[in-house]
């Protein structure tokens, strides 16, 4: 296989790497430099700044904090597992008997990351020019949805697409505190990543706490 949505490979190596997931690589003792791991770091960055690129020229009104949220809305895991559903990626990543079994074909993260490998070796085969164009062809169609609805998306969704893009491990909202009246009480929120509280936040109900902690943590993480 040499091409995938209309690119042709010139080092067909690039593209194979890339859909090589690590389970596959171990099962056939293929050497760990072989599997998607190494081309996904590589395929995240350049997807960075070609979507910030693309935001930043194309909606030239949008503030800086609004371009950020966009951002992360196009790069996480539910955008790109989404977008190769959409060109197929699944049924052509490589994959372990036990993960084959289990729905990996299916699941977001395996898709999400095949993504990234694959963005990856256009790169490393094409150039950032040739990756522009490819990784644009596929998420235009997202962008631009995202871009009309991401102002609508609550901080808690928000949130998670933001930390998703640098860890698997989940966000945890413990209600630390509450006062007042049976009818007229105030729940105070906090939000917890590998054990590092991110904010925290007061509400008149337990899920408007939570929004106002992943509120202020969406600010300090953007600042």
């Amino acid at each position: 296989m040499k091409q995938i949505m209309g690119y042709t490979f010139k080092n067909e190596d690039f593209l194979e790497t890339a859909l090589t997931h690590s389970s596959y690589a171990h099962e056939m003792n293929i050497p760990s430099d072989k599997n998607n791991e190494r081309q996904e770091f590589l395929g995240d960055a350049v997807l960075e700044i070609v979507i910030s690129n693309y935001i930043f020229n194309k909606y030239a009104d949008m503030p800086e904090g609004e371009m950020t949220k966009l951002r992360a809305s196009i790069v996480c895991e539910d955008t790109l597992s989404k977008a190769a559903s959409e060109i197929g990626l699944g049924k052509l990543i490589k994959l372990g008997k036990g993960e084959i079994y289990t729905g990996g074909r299916e699941r977001p993260s395996i898709l999400a990351d095949a993504m990234e490998a694959v963005f990856g070796a256009v790169y490393l085969d094409g150039g950032l020019d040739a990756a522009g164009e490819f990784i644009l062809n596929i998420l235009k169609p997202h962008i631009e949805h995202l871009k009309n609805n991401f102002k609508m998306r609550d901080c808690k969704t928000y949130l998670q697409e933001l930390i998703q893009k640098k860890s698997k491990n989940p966000i945890v909202y413990h209600i630390i505190g509450e006062s007042g009246l049976a009818h007229n009480k105030e729940f105070i929120s906090d939000v917890v990543h590998d054990g590092k509280i991110l904010g925290k936040g007061r509400g008149r109900s337990k899920k408007e706490a939570e929004q106002n902690a992943a509120a202020d943590a969406i600010s300090r993480m953007t600042e």
